[in-house]
């Protein structure tokens, strides 16, 4: 192992050697600055680009990113909801929603390299790599460092990365996937865009955004442009009293004959909060949708044209709109997927 892999490396288990050489001499080997693509040589604290351009090691984390942009709301939500979202025991409600939205089966992703765009506090992470897979994952937000500490002991990197500016050579990976990441960027098309370059011949893509068929958050829409400017701590706080209220006020309103249910459908239209069986998930999911700066809506068609644009081919869509795949030419990956 590489001298500079253990610093970036704290994420990976340093008792199993075996297990970690992979992920880390992958991650190492791929590594590129996001401005001139040269390779980059580590220096105390940080990595240096022969342009002149570093980018500093923070708590194990390469950071490609200035630490305050557009995502702040997804660091404060991932650092106060570290675990929430991760499968414990025998709940496999983040496995199953993997499954759903991707299409990818356990076998699919054994023994691959995986780029996990937008990975949050490694939600989909733990599962990719409980499946066997070799994952690096990447957030805009200082969710990469709660990823970090989320799957220490997994064959996991985690880079705080811009989507539009990623620090990796070309055709790196045998998966990319992004789930519910890309349209909460200032332009979705131009990120899911970018994203083939770095997918070896035969790989597969996987994403899933927000749909664009129906019109049920047309006055979400209305508060976010409140919500999305406030405070995240002062967001959470407000929901923290508004979505008990209205959930229970959901529930009670339901068990009222012939008028309850279509007056509880009528005021969830109107005021949007998640209906998550867990207390907890419920004020993480009501502010995910929220206090994002941008969230935009689409349509298989959208996404199809831009997979197409990328040359791409063997369209697939997924159980839960709006998820499509597709699979980049060339020699097959592998990964047995069937659109």
């Amino acid at each position: 192992m590489r001298p500079h892999c253990q610093e970036l490396l704290k994420v990976m288990p340093l008792t199993d050697r075996q297990t970690v050489v992979p992920a880390a001499e992958a991650v190492i080997e791929l590594l590129r600055c996001p401005e001139c693509e040269n390779a980059l040589a580590r220096q105390p604290g940080e990595y240096r680009c022969s342009c002149g351009r570093a980018y500093p090691v923070r708590d194990g984390v390469a950071c490609f990113v200035d630490p305050r942009n557009y995502a702040e709301s997804f660091g404060f939500q991932w650092r106060r909801y570290a675990r929430t979202q991760l499968d414990e025991g025998e709940v496999r409600e983040s496995e199953l929603h993997f499954r759903r939205t991707t299409g990818f089966r356990p076998e699919d992703l054994s023994g691959k390299l995986v780029l996990d765009v937008g990975c949050g506090m490694g939600r989909f992470a733990e599962v990719a790599t409980r499946w066997g897979a070799r994952v690096i994952g990447v957030d805009l937000s200082a969710a990469a460092q709660v990823a970090a500490q989320n799957l220490s002991e997994r064959d996991f990197v985690a880079l705080q990365a811009d989507v539009f500016h990623l620090p990796f050579a070309p055709e790196s990976f045998d998966l990319i996937y992004s789930i519910g990441v890309l349209h909460h960027t200032p332009d979705c098309e131009l990120a899911l865009r970018t994203l083939p370059r770095y997918l070896k011949p035969g790989g597969t893509i996987a994403v899933w955004l927000y749909s664009g068929y129906n019109r049920w958050y047309r006055f979400s829409d209305i508060y976010r442009k409140v919500t999305s400017r406030m405070p995240p701590q002062l967001l959470h706080s407000t929901l923290r009293m508004a979505v008990p209220f209205l959930y229970q006020s959901d529930r009670i309103l339901r068990r009222v004959p012939i008028v309850g249910a279509p007056a509880a459908g009528l005021i969830h239209h109107a005021f949007p909060v998640s209906r998550s069986a867990r207390a907890e998930a419920r004020i993480l999911d009501t502010f995910d949708w929220y206090s994002p700066k941008y969230q935009s809506k689409h349509t298989y068609e959208q996404i199809f044209a831009w997979l197409a644009g990328c040359g791409l081919e063997d369209f697939g869509v997924a159980q839960i709109p709006i998820g499509a795949r597709a699979r980049k030419p060339g020699r097959s990956s592998g990964t047995g997927l069937k659109a």
